[in-house]
């Protein structure tokens, strides 16, 4: 049997020059994104985000991408957990996409917002009822006595709610990463990795791409 140190796989996909890169990145990421999807990769839009307590601590955690525009990448959580307070006190973040099928991965750094509660209740609605029901029954990242306290809170949503018509918890909602950095890697042989940068600059925010060292 191998050992972890004995795993590995020599990536020869595709290569990256700066000559296939779209002038924005967004328009970049729309491209590689939608090459995943068709390759039917599971999930996607799944994210590594990345956020940093005030002291310098950081965590991270994997979830759903579930909009992206010309202003950054959405995501949605509770506000009460530990992204949320962290992202509270520390408006910074950093994505990863890792699709290893593709040899890719796209990274983004940049300053985080909370989207506006409209675009909130509508992105709500359209989740089914136990993710709406779910929303109110757990306070995330809190301390549990036992599973049987969190459906017993569950219980009591759905007891509240008969009709299935329930509102968006106010603690509850999404948040916009707003990229000042995105890079686009492509696995290569021997370990030397495409990596094109894009990067803001200047007053106007133009963008400026770089090639960085794998």
């Amino acid at each position: 049997m191998p050992t972890i140190a004995d795993l590995r796989r020599e990536y020869a996909r595709a290569r990256l020059d700066e000559q296939d890169l779209a002038a924005d990145p967004f328009v970049m990421f729309a491209t590689w994104f939608a090459q995943a999807v068709e390759t039917a990769l599971p999930e996607p839009n799944a994210m590594t985000l990345a956020t940093a307590a005030p002291n310098g601590t950081p965590s991270a955690r994997v979830v759903l991408l579930k909009a992206v525009d010309a202003a950054g990448f959405v995501f949605f959580t509770d506000y009460r957990s530990r992204k949320g307070v962290e992202l509270a006190a520390n408006p910074k973040a950093a994505l990863v996409f890792h699709w290893q099928e593709l040899e890719r991965q796209v990274r983004v750094v940049g300053g985080v917002s909370r989207i506006p509660e409209a675009e909130s209740d509508a992105y709500y609605r359209t989740r089914p009822l136990g993710s709406r029901f779910g929303a109110w029954a757990s306070e995330q990242s809190a301390v549990l006595r036992s599973r049987t306290e969190l459906e017993g809170r569950l219980a009591a949503v759905e007891a509240r709610h008969p009709d299935g018509d329930v509102p968006r918890p106010p603690h509850w909602g999404g948040f916009r990463v707003s990229p000042v950095e995105v890079e686009f890697w492509q696995g290569r042989e021997s370990r030397l990795h495409d990596r094109l940068r894009y990067r803001r600059e200047g007053d106007d925010g133009r963008w400026i791409v770089e090639r960085l060292s794998p």
